[in-house]
């Protein structure tokens, strides 16, 4: 972890992960007292941008370095966030009208009608897309992993596969149709709790030296077609352990395919955004201040040009 005081409450900066801490600041930056407001502020322009950039970078990446984010993981082109000035629909519409052109007449309509009752298309939270094709964070967000810290530690000690080969980068960006693959024994969610293990154990010892009657307690192996008592039944079943306070986290985003019962994920395409609707996981509004805020920063100054010696250091991209 590069930050041992990651998830300090002073700074009150949300992570990817579900960490109880976590939780706390998350909530204190969506309903406490540390609500972000731009609208009626003494800070300079310049500190708003800035704000919004270490608030944006906290969540999407923090451990990727600012120079290595800024030259490798945001898009070539950053989508343009800005409200945009249309020409008068009256005077187009008359055009198209007297024109004859029903098709485009009846198109306009209804994507005027769409954006009036959706807006634009939240592209601004589209600049944190190649974030989310890495393979640590697509591990988190597929739930295998508490948090993207954890979802490192998998890939770097070799409990990952990627297409069936173990896989060791976590700089990696994955390409549709990528299948990641972890081993269950360090999935969480399949490890019994310490609580459990120890009142099993004292259950255990309680009831050592009785017998109990199973006759009652049975049923058949379909395979076998053999008598087997219901907890050997139970055993068989994947074991599932959900964590506290796991609501806000456990979610599939849309571009992850995801079995469980194999411990594998596909990465199915590229995130995307509709009107009103992105598909970047993020705890703030995909269309809001923020994430303007965010991009305007960045903007201004995301380099332009790119040595074959840089060109040599790329992490690798499976496009």
């Amino acid at each position: 972890m590069r930050d041992a005081n990651i998830f300090a409450f002073r700074k009150a900066l949300p992570r990817m992960s579900w960490s109880v801490r976590n939780l706390f600041n998350l909530w204190q930056r969506s309903l406490g007292a540390r609500v972000v407001k731009f609208n009626n502020t003494n800070r300079t322009l310049f500190q708003q941008r800035w704000t919004a950039k270490a608030l944006m970078r906290a969540y999407h990446g923090d451990f990727i370095n600012e120079k290595i984010f800024k030259r490798w993981y945001l898009p070539a082109t950053l989508p343009d966030v800005r409200p945009r000035n249309h020409a008068s629909l009256g005077d187009t519409l008359a055009l198209d009208d007297y024109a004859g052109r029903n098709e485009q007449l009846d198109r306009a309509i209804r994507r005027k009608e769409e954006e009036d009752k959706k807006g634009l298309a939240p592209v601004g939270s589209l600049m944190m897309a190649e974030v989310e094709r890495r393979i640590d964070v697509f591990i988190f967000r597929c739930c295998f992993a508490h948090s993207v810290y954890d979802a490192r530690r998998m890939v770097i000690h070799g409990y990952v596969l990627l297409n069936g080969r173990k896989h060791n980068n976590t700089n990696t960006r994955l390409a549709p149709g990528d299948m990641v693959s972890v081993d269950p024994a360090v999935i969480p969610f399949l490890q019994e709790p310490e609580g459990m293990k120890k009142s099993r154990a004292g259950t255990v010892k309680e009831t050592d030296g009785e017998v109990a009657d199973a006759s009652d307690e049975s049923t058949s192996d379909p395979n076998t077609s053999e008598p087997v008592s219901k907890e050997n039944f139970t055993d068989k079943l994947t074991p599932f352990h959900l964590p506290p306070y796991a609501s806000p986290f456990i979610f599939l985003p849309a571009y992850a395919e995801v079995s469980f019962p194999t411990c594998s994920a596909v990465y199915v395409r590229h995130p995307t955004a509709r009107p009103g609707y992105s598909e970047i996981p993020t705890p703030y509004d995909a269309d809001g201040e923020i994430v303007r805020l965010a991009w305007e920063w960045y903007s201004k100054r995301r380099p332009r040009n790119r040595s074959k010696s840089q060109l040599a250091r790329m992490p690798e991209n499976r496009r």
